[in-house]
């Protein structure tokens, strides 16, 4: 993909980090007394979007949840954490990467329970897609590597859309 030059220049990843804290209450958790998959998936859209617009400076909607992974379960009372960063920006869209863990209270640990990956649309007052007005700028080795990794998702989702899935 060519590189682009944006009319405000570059923010870091760092600028749009987002961090959400939750506590799961009765209403959040399923038959099975777990977190429900659709409330996480709630919260994570929100600090998606809220990631998004950081970075953006404009509203933004949901086009695509690439990938949700659920490695571990979440019960009652558990301290939620989700972490979302923009990964990559082309031209009205962005990528953003959301990391969700139970915390421990007690000791500060943090087990990853979630990783998605989201698609934000940078949109006009009107709900047109428009044009991110900034580029995104790296600061470190994970992070430039997490958007050569946006590439591959990238293909693979435009591939995903020409077979019709």
């Amino acid at each position: 993909m060519t590189e682009r030059t944006y009319p405000r220049g570059n923010k870091t990843v760092s600028s749009s980090l987002t961090e959400s804290i939750k506590s799961i209450r009765y209403e959040d958790i399923n038959g099975a007394n777990r977190l429900f998959g659709g409330r996480l998936m709630e919260w994570i859209d929100e600090t998606a979007g809220i990631a998004a617009r950081r970075h953006c400076g404009r509203d933004v909607t949901t086009a695509c949840v690439d990938q949700l992974t659920f490695k571990h379960p979440a019960y009652l009372n558990d301290v939620v954490v989700i972490v979302a960063a923009v990964t990559y920006v082309g031209r009205t869209s962005m990528e953003v990467r959301v990391d969700s863990y139970v915390e421990d209270v007690h000791s500060g640990e943090r087990c990853l329970i979630n990783v998605a990956y989201l698609t934000e649309v940078c949109v006009d007052d009107g709900g047109k897609p428009t044009p991110v007005e900034y580029g995104l700028t790296f600061e470190t080795d994970e992070e430039r590597q997490e958007n050569e990794d946006a590439f591959k998702r990238i293909i693979f989702r435009k591939t995903r859309a020409a077979e019709g899935f």
